[in-house]
């Protein structure tokens, strides 16, 4: 399904393939020979998604582009099943596996994985042709790299990332009251979106 929202429309190369139960919404572009496979979805809330050439987006992915945190994936990459990719940067030859989740600001480079359930903590880079092992952590620029159970450590460094302030625009301490009203009024617009196709 492809919809316009806040007045944008997707761009899709004429090669590429878009399943009918995926849905793509607003600023979105998509190259030559991409697929997005049913149940993704991939949308511009209020900033861009750029997918490159021979991407192949699987079944219930998600891919969310911000203002702020706009989302470009290069060529031929791999995003897997459940794999959740908002505001991140991902760059060509990237394999990001089944449930691999990527925060607004994170980056991967060229040649890199992300393998089954890990994930790339906000504003956290992991460098050219880095592999981040099965259900691990990666957090920092240059990520550093932790299996989950030493929450310590990833917390030592991820307190110091800004999730709050990256992810929902808000200031430490903010409570649950105060991040929901504000995303509750991010995504009200979607009550404009028209569906194209």
């Amino acid at each position: 399904m492809l919809i316009e929202h806040r007045g944008a429309s997707p761009r899709i190369d004429p090669s590429a393939y878009v399943a009918p139960t995926a849905v793509v919404s607003g600023d979105v572009t998509i190259g030559a020979d991409a697929r997005i496979l049913h149940g993704a979805v991939v949308t511009a809330e209020d900033g861009t998604v750029s997918i490159g050439e021979r991407v192949v987006v699987m079944e219930n992915a998600l891919v969310r582009g911000r203002a702020g945190h706009p989302v470009s994936i290069g060529d031929d990459v791999m995003i897997g099943p459940h794999a959740h990719v908002n505001g991140a940067t991902i760059a060509d030859e990237v394999f990001i596996a089944t449930g691999a989740s990527l925060f607004p600001g994170s980056s991967v480079e060229t040649g890199s994985e992300m393998r089954i359930n890990s994930v790339l903590q906000v504003n956290s880079r992991i460098g050219s042709g880095e592999s981040l092992p099965i259900g691990w952590v990666a957090v920092g620029d240059p990520a550093q790299m932790f299996p989950p159970d030493r929450h310590d450590e990833i917390w030592a460094i991820q307190r110091g990332l800004d999730f709050g302030g990256t992810v929902y625009g808000v200031p430490k301490g903010a409570s649950m009251r105060d991040i929901m009203k504000q995303q509750a009024e991010f995504f009200a617009p979607h009550r404009d979106d028209r569906v194209i196709d």
